[in-house]
């Protein structure tokens, strides 16, 4: 099954070269139209990891399809995403079938299977981020296969991440995994949307997720019933890769898909990049901000050079905050550069804007501190 680094760009991927494995399977894949589970599919799914597992190999999953099962078991209507209280009723319901059902075919394989439930708030609090990579640490090096989901019973729209791509990208930063595999219903990025345009072509490799790339995502979700698109999966490549994972788009529309992809199946490898530390890495994956601070071209240039961000080259600063929260710093442009921690309250920061530092003591009336984002509480987002 390991293939050989330099025939198959999918090696990346294999036990020799990758500890730690999340595996991301979506609703459309696991379960059918009727609402019920695609067993057959899903045990040569398990054959796979299990096949990896026995290699050495510890693999985390990340599972949705707990709103569909739920749905068609308590009749409603829309897959069970009518309103957000039919989507936790389905969750809160689907979650039991869909948990047995990895419990039962993983054991089927002599494996243990644990289920951990996470909402954005998890991840996002640093103490409750760290907590969960503890306990996802100490459950693989006890050989067991943690199966992870959001937690859409109690989730609302300002706590949810929404779709399980960005969720997985996150759990292979907080759990250390060295690779990402999206199944998906497609086999990886196009130039364009493959379904309305002939002519898109396959991109199998991307080493950077540039203007370029964003432009060929396209948001829909062609099932229906899942809820990511192939922008939450470039989202999910850029916290991915920027955490040190190396992150792949492959199809699930095929018996052993991880198998075919480790065997030359088509698919799209999104390169990890050096990985940040780990403060760093936990803040350039974040999705919620507090606010965002504006500034200029000189600005923008000292921040690349790996400086802190000053008073004078601020332009605007938007949103509520306190000093400590996390904020986007965004160019002339609008275009996201970094992400760091406040040093200034938001009225504070009010005050200051485009001020040189011999004049904060005195708009302050206290001892101003040297930054309003110092470098070592910050990223840069590339």
């Amino acid at each position: 099954m390991v293939a050989d680094l330099n025939r198959l760009p999918a090696a990346r991927f294999d036990p020799a070269n990758c500890a730690r494995l999340v595996i991301k399977i979506g609703s459309a894949l696991l379960v059918d139209e009727a609402g019920t589970v695609r067993r057959r599919w899903l045990q040569g799914v398990i054959a796979d990891i299990a096949a990896r597992h026995a290699a050495g190999q510890q693999i985390v999953i990340v599972s949705s399809g707990a709103i569909a099962l739920g749905a068609r078991r308590l009749g409603l209507p829309k897959g069970g995403r009518a309103s957000l209280e039919d989507a936790q009723a389905a969750a809160a319901t689907g979650q039991i079938a869909l948990s047995h059902c990895w419990a039962e075919l993983l054991g089927t394989e002599g494996l243990t299977a644990a289920q951990i439930l996470v909402t954005l708030d998890d991840l996002e609090d640093r103490r409750r981020y760290l907590n969960a990579s503890s306990t996802l640490d100490r459950l693989l090096s006890l050989k067991v296969i943690p199966v992870i989901n959001e937690n859409d019973s109690v989730a609302t729209a300002e706590i949810r991440f929404g779709d399980n791509d960005r969720l997985a990208a996150r759990i292979a930063q907080a759990a250390g995994a060295g690779g990402v595999l999206l199944l998906s219903d497609v086999d990886g990025l196009y130039t364009a949307n493959p379904q309305r345009d002939p002519g898109a072509e396959h991109i199998p490799e991307v080493s950077r997720i540039d203007s370029h790339i964003q432009a060929m995502a396209d948001g829909g979700s062609g099932s229906g019933m899942g809820s990511g698109g192939m922008v939450s999966k470039l989202e999910a490549a850029r916290i991915a890769t920027a955490a040190g994972a190396h992150l792949a788009i492959i199809s699930g529309h095929v018996a052993h898909p991880i198998a075919a992809f480790a065997g030359g199946a088509r698919g799209t490898i999104f390169l990890a990049s050096k990985p940040e530390r780990a403060r760093r890495a936990w803040l350039a994956g974040r999705l919620t901000v507090k606010g965002t601070l504006r500034v200029d071209a000189g600005a923008a240039k000292a921040l690349n050079e790996g400086r802190s961000l000053l008073p004078a080259g601020i332009t605007s600063v938007e949103g509520r905050f306190s000093r400590g929260d996390v904020l986007n710093i965004a160019g002339p442009d609008g275009a996201v550069l970094a992400r760091g921690l406040a040093e200034y309250d938001d009225g504070d920061a009010a005050k200051i804007v485009g001020k040189r530092s011999e004049s904060l003591a005195d708009l302050l009336g206290y001892a101003p501190r040297a930054a309003m984002v110092h470098r070592d509480h910050m990223v840069l987002i590339r």
